[in-house]
């Protein structure tokens, strides 16, 4: 952090140094600019968790709809244990709505 310099001349003398330190220290003045990132911050990972989950759903249902699941027991088991298909996976490629066989006037020929 310092130096020292030596003459040329062996009869000569020269000694010359230099020491320094230097401290610096910040304080915010504007705390809202800190609040304001943490709120971006939490907005993204927000998005970002919304993200993995529906990303989530989707390939599990794939893989259900493939007629694939992951073996009980493995390390990766509860990745898809809460995708739970709505209509049989069989009836997924067809495109024909169900039909209530119930009636649902409420009115009937007795």
């Amino acid at each position: 952090m310092g130096n020292e310099t030596r003459p040329v001349d062996p009869e000569g003398y020269v000694k010359n140094a230099n020491w320094g330190a230097q401290v610096n220290f910040m304080i915010p003045l504007d705390s809202g600019m800190i609040e304001q990132c943490k709120a971006i911050a939490k907005r993204h990972e927000q998005k970002m968790r919304l993200n993995y989950e529906l990303i989530r759903a989707e390939k599990c249902a794939d893989l259900q709809i493939k007629g694939f699941t992951f073996r009980p027991g493995s390390r990766v088991e509860q990745l898809c244990h809460d995708i739970v298909p709505i209509v049989s996976i069989n009836n997924a490629g067809s495109t024909s709505k169900r039909v209530d066989s119930r009636n649902s006037g409420g009115s009937g020929t007795k």
